[in-house]
């Protein structure tokens, strides 16, 4: 982490609360993905700088391996960063990601910016999270330092608000394993 990622101010992400704007996005060369299409049941979005870094291959990667439990919910995980849809698909099927990412290609981050999730200083989103509620309204949104894997617990505790009804039993954790160490 760089200096002045210390000294940057705090992005200003859209507060629970708010209604989600809608967006279309490419999941694949050919397959757009409208937000207004999953009305009806709740919707995580992974705001990420870029595939292939090292923070965003173990955040994703912890995403897919926890998937049944976001399903448990009946929610949906989005994955969103400036990279192309080419870029995507390459990573989703190196990684063996069961959960679409989204092409926030062109115009370059207007999804991001919508959000209130884009550095505009590198051209990348932040690391931010987003968990809708069925009727689209952001229910809990959290914005990560972008060296730092956010883990899933927020995650999970903002589905369980939703939901009313308690998490599944746990026996670990899932912050991320590094900030657990002394």
């Amino acid at each position: 982490m760089s200096e002045s990622d210390f000294d940057r101010p705090a992005p200003n992400i859209l507060p629970a609360g708010v209604p989600a704007p809608d967006f279309a996005l490419n999941a694949t060369p050919d397959q757009v993905l409208r937000l207004s299409e999953l009305r009806g049941r709740p919707v995580i979005l992974v705001f990420y700088p870029a595939d292939w870094s090292p923070v965003c291959g173990d955040q994703v990667a912890l995403y897919n391996e926890i998937l049944p439990e976001f399903r448990e919910y009946g929610a949906e995980i989005l994955g969103i960063s400036v990279d192309g849809v080419w870029s995507h698909a390459a990573f989703a099927r190196d990684r063996k990601l069961h959960f679409p990412l989204l092409a926030d290609f062109e115009p370059k981050g207007a999804v991001a910016r919508a959000y209130g999730a884009y550095r505009e200083e590198d051209g990348t989103s932040e690391r931010a999270l987003f968990v809708l509620d069925s009727e689209g309204i952001i229910r809990w949104s959290y914005c990560s330092p972008i060296a730092v894997n956010p883990g899933a617990d927020g995650i999970l505790s903002a589905l369980e608000s939703i939901s009313g009804k308690s998490a599944p039993a746990r026996t670990e954790s899932f912050e991320n394993p590094a900030e657990a160490r002394p």
